[in-house]
């Protein structure tokens, strides 16, 4: 919503509020769903029972297709390899280590420059996201491939979970649904097209928490999706009122990482299970949770390479997630640095659930944050500083030095010297003798769009890159890889 519209918006009563938001979730409902979805849906569940083999040669035809596309019509790629060709490279484009990794930067900078020659511009949807940088980034895709992803989210991050589309649920997200500076509720919309109920991100102050509890409890709602952070500081009132939240069947993260304090008190509040999605708006890679806790990539949305330094790493190790979207072909993205880090499991892992989809280890956030000591490690997966006990709301670790870093917390009224050290000792522990300056405030900013960073490294360029020139030994890679 732009600013003259959002300022109109927050005037409005309340009811009328619902009202605009209904009317805009009818127009969401026709471009995400039609009379196919149903069969897309259950296409994309037959998927999951085929073998790894069929899966691979399913994806890699898709893959050939894109590819082409993108070499032959879109004009970033199209000229890419023109140049490649006039200086005698005969590399072939239908083999992707061959293609070069794509920054976020080139495609802000000429976004229709992605976008492939034979398409009616007027006829593509148009999405945009920010990250966590602020920067924004416009995304076109088809009607038809807007409803091919919805259906492969219902498929995968609903009714893996016995939910739909058409249960009563909420959403804490970024959207500013409520202004900021209001200190009464509601602080959510119903909109009556999507049966959402959109609650605020931004006004989970102590004091404003039981007013969002009544609200599930009086919209009936059967499971929450939402930003880890927020769902966490929602969780963490709860138990701290000894309120319940009435029988919810799930309780979904999306946006941020879910580390294991997260989901132990998130799933105690809330007395169900959590399942963590992964999901990007440019549509080039997304994985979900089954119920054995595993975290199953969907080869529909795209390829995932996991790199270090420009190389691929041994599956298991972290690394940058740089994608390959198969779903968008009039704007596709190919080899796409997400700005993120995971690591993959080994093609043969298994799962109890029956599914065949491949296995992701772990998800790690951002690729920016992870701290940086002067023996060239790079640390990440830090949320073992913080695991339960500890008497503090939520914190978050700012590096602007390679050997000390900012521990900024909230900290919960019962809130001891001891729970400090606690984090400085953990802190240590993983990053050797460094200084840690505690740092104790009201609230922890979020990104302009609402999410929480709870890892930044602010150390320059330059210093980074020395940092890491230093080879890491065998050693360092097992704390590395265990941190």
């Amino acid at each position: 919503m732009n600013q003259g519209l959002q300022q109109v918006y927050n005037v409005l009563p309340v009811g009328l509020r619902s009202v605009v938001a209904t009317i805009y979730g009818f127009r969401l409902e026709y471009l995400r769903y039609s009379r196919d979805t149903e069969d897309l849906v259950a296409a994309a569940l037959d998927r999951e029972h085929w073998t790894s083999e069929r899966l691979k040669s399913w994806q890699e035809e898709r893959l050939q297709l894109v590819l082409q596309r993108a070499a032959t019509r879109v004009p970033y790629y199209r000229k890419f390899w023109e140049e490649r060709r006039l200086k005698g490279d005969r590399a072939s484009w239908r083999r992707l280590e061959n293609w070069p990794i794509l920054e976020k930067e080139e495609v802000r900078r000429d976004t229709k420059a992605f976008l492939a020659d034979d398409c009616d511009l007027r006829r593509l949807i148009r999405d945009h996201t920010s990250g966590t940088t602020g920067k924004p980034l416009d995304i076109y895709c088809s009607k038809d491939t807007a409803r091919k992803w919805y259906a492969l989210f219902e498929a995968r991050a609903r009714r893996w979970y016995g939910v739909s589309r058409n249960d009563r649920w909420a959403i804490l997200g970024g959207q500013m649904v409520t202004p900021v500076s209001q200190r009464r509720p509601p602080f959510w919309v119903w909109n009556a097209a999507l049966n959402q109920l959109y609650m605020s991100a931004y006004h989970l102050a102590p004091d404003l928490v039981p007013h969002y509890l009544k609200a599930i409890e009086k919209y009936h709602i059967t499971y929450l999706l939402g930003y880890t952070s927020a769902l966490y500081a929602l969780a963490q009132e709860i138990l701290r009122a000894k309120r319940s939240c009435g029988q919810l069947a799930v309780v979904i993260t999306n946006a941020e990482p879910l580390f294991d304090h997260q989901r132990e008190l998130i799933s105690e509040a809330f007395q169900c299970p959590v399942r963590e999605t992964y999901g990007l708006a440019e549509t080039v890679f997304a994985a979900g949770e089954c119920e054995q806790g595993r975290l199953h990539a969907w080869p529909e949305s795209g390829v995932c390479e996991v790199i270090q330094d420009g190389l691929p790493v041994a599956a298991g190790m972290a690394g940058e997630l740089v994608c390959t979207g198969l779903m968008n072909a009039d704007m596709p993205l190919i080899r796409y640095r997400t700005g993120d880090r995971g690591a993959l499991a080994a093609p043969q892992t298994p799962c109890e659930c029956g599914r065949g989809l491949p296995v992701i280890d772990s998800i790690e956030g951002r690729a920016d944050d992870v701290l940086l000591t002067r023996d060239g490690r790079r640390i990440g997966r830090l949320d073992p500083v913080f695991k339960s006990s500890l008497s503090i709301r939520e914190a978050q670790i700012v590096q602007e030095a390679i050997d000390c870093v900012r521990l900024i917390f909230v900290p919960a009224p019962e809130y001891t010297a001891a729970d400090g050290q606690a984090m400085v000792s953990r802190l240590r522990d993983r990053m050797g003798k460094i200084e840690v300056v505690l740092e104790p405030v009201s609230e922890i900013p979020r990104t302009a769009n609402g999410k929480f960073r709870a890892v930044i490294c602010n150390l320059p360029k330059m210093m980074s890159q020395s940092a890491i020139s230093v080879a890491p030994t065998e050693s360092q890679l097992q704390t590395q890889l265990h941190a």
